[in-house]
């Protein structure tokens, strides 16, 4: 019996062994199979690293024999779009926003029989210096694994040097080629005789060209990028923008259809401000150029004698005079029906160069003579700053191609049109914040109140802001240094935090500085005399700023208008259709604006300022423009911020002589900047059912504008009533009579707009007062929660004190 059980228990404990190792075995196997399944750089530690490229010596890059058999791509795909052709899968793996590109390894092919398919020389200097760029760039990667577009390094700038087959062959051994795709070909001559095509002559598959010479129907919008064709004389050139010029119009070219040598010839004769030259005879010098055979003139140092200077094309659209010109600030005229403008998808050179139809080259001097001297100017400072900024250096010329591939690819970081086409010194106009896209969840404002002595206006205006839901901080600036803040006992007390920040001097600026306890974006810069605004209104404010957070969105708004009679700037305060300031006494801005206003501020502004004590507003709205190049945003309608508790020798607005300063102020402030960056809008921002006709308690905001004024007024003269019952009647019937214009234009406009105010004095006044029947007739409410209102300025007639008398007992 013994035995037998024993036999069954061995027998158990071989099937459980069998079993477990079974399982062991079909573990192993689902492990391994996991891990052919991931991706080999999250299951290995250890990782590849990639050296950048080495350009130190590219004659001694390794030689490379391209088989005859080895087979090529189609040739430039005319149908390509950036769409069609272009992976954009392949970008932004690194989650930097940016492009990341990879060049190829150097290496020297060479046919079967050894010839170098570039030749006589491997690489020139214009490609080595562009492969530099590309290598130094911020888009440059040495791992072709995150790379998004790939740079051939062999160089195609010139077909002259290429051996077209030998070449095309060559790109299909590249690793990466896949028929072309996100690969970049750069070429700056292209085409051979007879045809001269406008594209390089290479199977490129769906590769991208950056290149120049492109006519209309080669170029491919916005997948190729034109070029300029690169000028080495232009380079040791130094224009004078303002220096007279001796000729009209200058024709320097060379090789030029015979056609068009004897039309300018034939209006040279005509127009002596023209001048055509030609090639002289002896000795042969493509520097030289010759009138005849009497004038000789040297060239390119003749185009800065010119005003215009002609771009005819040639056996080649791309021609050199086009840089050669602009390099000597001579505005380009393009005769070149077809061509394709370097850059084009970016910059606009109707401001730097004029276009003329081929069939219309007789007219070129009754075109180049529109053009006031004021234009020429413009149009002659543009041509410089884009040819030193674009064109000037093969590195330039590289930069600029990489940015707008990257553009394209991510276009919610691209350059805007003033970023591509404004000179810094003129107009610069890209925010130099960060904005999302759209509006975060910002931690609310911080309200930053500069004050002197107003105790009783400054608690008043800090009980109001602490409604503000999206309110953050109070921070008030304690601008009197003779005399200490109230003790905090006395302080208002609030449920968000309140800061007071003691000064060392008496400045406007102090306002505008970046203090360390603001850590929201947004700040409110307010007087402590802006009592007026409602709850309602400062969160709509906010609200709007959120959306629009590199511009200045506030309440008062000012406007410049230029008088003719003094030759100055004017700083306007009446109501305009047009506004171009908006003041800081009550108003958001981003805190870098602080920051810049502080540590920024061109010329001695802030000093100015400081030492006047005027014009902070005014600077701070030049800053924001300048660097922007945007309006700022009035919001709500309210227009009077006047304080109702202040004196007059209070304010510092109320002083002519504070108006008068600040016109000079703006003539000052714009000779620094060197121009006036403000600029004027026609808008202002309400809520969307501002004044509809709508339930008001499923609007948002309702308190907008000067009903709310009224509102709180009426509830002023509520308290008013409970304490002084006959003075209560006597106070409406003064503020009827000098608001009756407005409150006849407020019960025109519906009742909702006025039933707040007709609830409140029903409410508060007269159920609390037995009235006359004077009184009665003035108070009368229609079923219809309306007014039947007659004219104060009659019935008041009738009182028989003083209202200001009654009011004041």
């Amino acid at each position: 019996m013994g035995s037998k059980h024993f036999t069954a228990l061995s027998g158990y404990k071989r099937f459980f062994i069998g079993l477990f190792a079974v399982l062991i075995v079909s573990f192993l196997a689902i492990v391994s199979g996991l891990v052919n399944l991931f991706p080999r750089g999250l299951v290995y530690s250890k990782t590849t690293t990639y050296d950048p490229l080495d350009l130190s010596d590219p004659t001694r890059s390794p030689r490379v024999v391209i088989p005859p058999d080895t087979p090529v791509s189609s040739g430039p795909n005319p149908k390509c779009t950036y769409y069609d052709c272009f992976n954009v899968y392949k970008c932004g793996h690194k989650g930097a926003g940016k492009i990341l590109v990879y060049v190829y390894p150097l290496k020297s092919y060479v046919s079967d029989k050894g010839v170098p398919v570039i030749g006589p020389h491997p690489m020139s200097r214009e490609f080595y210096s562009l492969l530099s760029t590309i290598v130094g760039s911020r888009y440059y990667t040495p791992n072709p694994e995150e790379a998004c577009v790939f740079i051939v390094s062999i160089d195609t700038l010139n077909q002259n040097r290429i051996k077209i087959k030998e070449a095309s062959q060559a790109l299909t051994l590249l690793p990466f080629w896949n028929n072309g795709d996100n690969h970049l070909i750069f070429n700056m001559v292209a085409g051979a005789a007879p045809e001269y095509n406008t594209v390089v002559d290479l199977a490129i598959g769906n590769a991208m060209v950056a290149g120049a010479g492109f006519d209309s129907w080669s170029y491919r919008v916005s997948f190729d990028v034109s070029l300029p064709l690169f000028s080495t004389k232009a380079l040791p050139l130094k224009a004078d923008s303002h220096a007279k010029r001796k000729w009209l119009i200058v024709s320097s070219q060379l090789n030029i259809n015979s056609e068009y040598t004897s039309e300018l010839l034939e209006l040279a004769s005509d127009h002596s401000e023209l001048l055509v030259l030609q090639p002289c005879e002896t000795p042969v010098n493509r520097s030289v150029r010759c009138v005849g055979q009497s004038r000789t003139y040297f060239y390119p140092q003749v185009l800065q004698q010119g005003e215009f200077c002609i771009v005819l094309r040639g056996l080649r659209l791309a021609q050199t005079v086009l840089m050669d010109a602009m390099a000597a600030g001579c505005i380009p005229i393009v005769i070149a029906n077809t061509m394709i403008m370097p850059f084009a998808e970016v910059l606009d050179w109707k401001r730097a160069s004029l276009r003329l139809n081929e069939a219309d080259l007789g007219t070129v001097v009754t075109l180049a003579e529109s053009i006031s001297p004021e234009k020429r100017r413009k149009m002659r400072d543009q041509c410089l700053w884009l040819y030193s900024k674009y064109f000037s250096t093969m590195e330039a010329i590289t930069r600029t191609t990489l940015d707008i591939l990257n553009d394209r690819v991510f276009p919610q970081n691209a350059m805007l049109y003033e970023d591509w086409n404004n000179p810094p010194h003129l107009t610069p106009s890209s925010s130099p914040l960060f904005l999302e896209l759209t509006a975060p969840r910002w931690q609310g404002f911080t309200a930053v109140v500069l004050t002197y002595d107003r105790v009783d206006s400054l608690f008043s205006l800090i009980e109001k802001l602490v409604k503000v839901p999206s309110l953050s901080k109070v921070l008030v600036v304690w601008n009197n240094q003779r005399k200490s803040p109230p003790p905090s006992a006395l302080w208002p007390k609030v449920t968000k935090p309140l800061k007071v920040i003691q000064t060392k001097a008496n400045k406007l600026s102090n306002r505008f500085y970046p203090y360390e306890d603001i850590e929201t974006e947004a700040i409110l810069t307010i007087d402590d005399d802006i009592v007026m605004l409602t709850s309602d209104e400062l969160e709509f404010g906010y609200e709007v700023w959120r959306e629009f957070p590199d511009r200045i969105v506030g309440f008062p708004s000012r406007f410049h208008v230029w008088d003719n009679a003094t030759g100055r700037w004017k700083y306007e305060s009446e109501w305009t259709n047009q506004i171009s300031m908006v003041l800081t006494g009550a108003a958001f801005h981003h805190k870098y604006w602080s920051y810049m206003y502080t540590t920024s501020m061109p010329g001695n502004i802030k000093e100015w300022v400081d030492d006047h004590m005027n014009c902070e507003d005014i600077a701070m709205n030049f800053l924001v423009a300048n660097v922007t190049n945007k309006a700022p945003i009035k919001v709500t309608p309210r227009k009077k911020f006047k304080c109702p508790e202040c004196t007059q020798n209070e304010m510092l607005s109320a002083d002519l002589n504070h108006m008068i300063e600040r016109s000079k102020c703006i003539d000052r402030f714009a000779a620094i900047y060197g121009q006036l960056p403000l600029r004027t809008v026609e808008f202002r921002a309400d809520p969307v059912l501002y004044k509809d006709v709508f339930p008001e308690k499923l609007k948002r905001f309702n308190n907008i504008g000067k009903k709310a004024y009224w509102v709180e007024a009426v509830d002023e003269l509520a308290k008013v009533a409970e304490m002084c019952p006959h003075a209560s009647q006597a106070a409406f019937t003064k503020s009827l009579r000098f608001q009756w214009n407005y409150m006849q234009q407020v019960m025109n406009g519906g009742t909702d707009v006025f039933t707040p105010l007709i609830n409140c004095i029903r409410d508060h006044i007269i159920s609390s007062m037995a009235v006359t029947r004077l009184e009665q007739d003035l108070y009368a409410f229609s079923e219809e929660g309306g007014m039947a209102w007659s004219d104060p300025m009659i019935l008041s007639t009738g009182l028989t004190q003083d209202p200001v008398t009654l009011l004041t007992r």
